[in-house]
């Protein structure tokens, strides 16, 4: 029996198990940053001038400037007035919505990551779809004027990418605030810009986007995009002050990057492109992003007799059948894709 669950190396295209290479299409580097050789230089370059970590909160008076420069430019990436910049993504989340779900009545979409659960899992258990139909009748028919609307930019399990315009149905007297967690987008959605451009544009509805940075954009810190009244407040609140902040030396990589950023975005969409023209129409995924969903329970243990691994889990629970997805990277080759579709349709 291969154990999968004590891998020792660092996850790339392949990975050696018990001596036997294996090809790898599973997790959430979807730039295949953690093992980009340039973006690795430049967070050691980063450490030599930074050190390793620095524990010290954001409000103290002697401060590395690198954080407030970080933050302007993911503003300027991303298409937001102001960012914030902390050590994880759940943090991001929480402090986010802790700090603004006292403005208003908050209502959960389907799915909403637990990083933005204030307290239980939301009983919601409708589509998208329906969800935004009811939504937009509740706000309308209530007396309330104030919500706060918390959602996913998408959902990666069962490939989705939501579409936030039916608020621009919502009467303009009604002041929304929109929460959207861009986990998975930003880096890849809207050619690497993320959620936040294609979010509506109303003087009635305020957006801000939470996001970990762990995943495409591969550091350890979680991001917050919004006005620089919303970010003002969020800095000013508990969670922001206490908290410490991320190693400045992958910051140090995160503003270097840019380039690299877009090489990597480059070359995922032609991977993409390159799987897509291969498989047939029982798959679900979304244009332009790079988790494929398959009915078949059975391909992954199919897979690992190929040699190839894959993501697959039991959901939504430990007892229901498994998802079993392909997750494509930048740092797949030519011949890992064609040695794929080779193996799935056998």
């Amino acid at each position: 029996m291969r154990d999968l669950k004590s891998i020792d190396q660092p996850f790339s295209n392949k990975i050696n198990i018990e001596g036997s290479n294996y090809l790898y299409f599973g997790g959430t580097a979807y730039l295949g940053i953690p093992q980009n050789q340039d973006f690795i230089d430049l967070y050691i370059e980063g450490i030599q001038k930074f050190g390793l970590n620095n524990g010290t909160s954001r409000t103290n008076n002697i401060q590395l400037g690198i954080y407030d420069d970080a933050e302007k430019v993911a503003a300027a990436r991303y298409g937001s007035e102001a960012a914030l910049i902390t050590s994880s993504g759940y943090l991001a989340a929480q402090l986010t919505v802790k700090g603004l779900s006292t403005l208003g009545k908050i209502i959960y979409a389907p799915a909403t990551h637990p990083a933005l659960w204030l307290n239980d899992q939301p009983a919601n258990q409708q589509s998208f779809n329906d969800w935004k139909k009811e939504t937009i009748k509740l706000i309308n028919a209530s007396e309330e004027q104030n919500w706060v609307l918390v959602s996913n930019s998408m959902n990666n399990l069962f490939p989705e990418i939501y579409d936030f315009n039916f608020l621009t149905e919502i009467h303009p007297e009604k002041e929304i605030i929109l929460i959207v967690d861009d986990s998975h987008g930003i880096g890849i959605h809207n050619n690497g810009m993320g959620a936040l451009i294609n979010l509506p544009v109303k003087s009635n509805i305020e957006r801000i986007v939470v996001a970990s940075m762990a995943k495409a954009l591969g550091i350890d810190a979680g991001l917050v995009l919004g006005s620089n009244a919303l970010i003002a407040k969020l800095k000013n609140g508990n969670i922001f002050i206490g908290a410490s902040p991320p190693s400045a030396a992958s910051l140090f990589a995160f503003i270097k990057a840019e380039k690299i950023y877009q090489h990597g975005w480059t070359r995922l969409q032609e991977n993409i492109k390159l799987f897509t023209a291969k498989i047939n129409e029982t798959w679900a995924f979304e244009p332009a992003f790079p988790a494929f969903l398959t009915r078949d329970s059975t391909l992954a243990d199919c897979l690992l007799k190929e040699k190839i691994l894959i993501s697959s889990f039991p959901y939504p629970k430990p007892e229901s059948k498994p998802i079993n997805r392909i997750i494509l990277s930048s740092w797949h080759e030519k011949e890992d894709i064609e040695k794929l579709v080779a193996a799935i349709n056998f």
